[in-house]
């Protein structure tokens, strides 16, 4: 399946969509269930599952979605499908810190090769498909995204998650051997801190599914950055694989050098 620059829209618009259902809960008092991975729900989560379910299946009619709160009826056997967290990072949906995002991919034979990331809360729209490039909309204006390297003598620029992360994160921290900062960012907005120059390396020491980071991961791609597996290969997806993650590294360029997971 091919996505250029019209389909890439089409699912910016899709996100867009469920962003102003996302907003219409994050507006009023927010009730929340807890789920049987002990992780919370929202209205929100229903709300945008649905909007996305709805769009998708019109806009690419036959093509497999499995979301993190619902799954397209039949086998799931597709090479190619859409893989979406209708609001990704809910632990800060009800902070109300607006590090929240609204997440769809395009996986094809196991790559991420179009993504969309929606921060509604802070008019931040993240987009690309391979070959056509990765771009940031806000306040109405688009820019081409690339990672950018450090300048000689500058710390490391450390983004990581304002949830998760604990002693795994900190026994990597010690590892550097070198200065670093350290930047905390919810959801899958850390690739995207990369993705637009403004972190160097994203290390996640801990679980993460599929729909939590394919989306992010196109962007940081196309971007000119690398999400590698703890054996140093790029971070695959597919229906026939775990939902859970391996441990993984986002990095600005495939040649930075950092410690590796545990």
């Amino acid at each position: 399946m091919r996505v250029g620059r019209h389909e890439l829209d089409e699912l910016c618009g899709i996100a867009e969509t469920a962003s102003r259902e996302i907003m219409a809960v994050y507006s009023g008092a927010i009730e929340s269930w807890t789920k049987a991975d002990a992780s919370p729900l929202t209205e929100a989560d229903l709300l945008a599952d649905a909007v996305i379910r709805r769009w998708l299946e019109r806009a690419f009619p036959g093509v497999f979605i499995l979301s993190e709160e619902s799954c397209s009826s039949g086998p799931a056997q597709a090479e190619t499908y859409f893989l979406v967290d209708p609001l990704d990072g809910t632990k800060e949906f009800l902070k109300r810190n607006g590090e929240f995002t609204v997440n769809i991919a395009l996986i094809d034979k196991g790559d991420p090769i179009a993504g969309v990331v929606q921060a509604p809360a802070l008019d931040e729209l993240f987009f690309s498909a391979r070959g056509v490039g990765a771009f940031k909309r806000s306040e109405g204006q688009t820019t081409n995204l690339r990672t950018t390297g450090r300048s000689h003598g500058e710390p490391l620029r450390v983004v990581a998650s304002r949830s998760h992360g604990g002693e795994a994160l900190a026994a990597w921290l010690a590892k550097i051997g070198e200065p670093y900062s350290l930047v905390e960012a919810g959801s899958s907005l850390k690739f995207c801190r990369i993705a637009e120059g403004r972190a160097d390396v994203y290390p996640r020491p801990g679980p993460t599914s599929q729909w939590d980071t394919a989306a992010a991961q196109a962007v940081l791609a196309e971007a000119g950055g690398v999400v590698l597996d703890s054996h140093g290969d790029s971070l695959r997806y597919g229906l026939d694989r775990p939902v859970l993650n391996p441990f993984f590294i986002a990095l600005a360029h495939p040649a930075l050098r950092v410690p590796p997971l545990a």
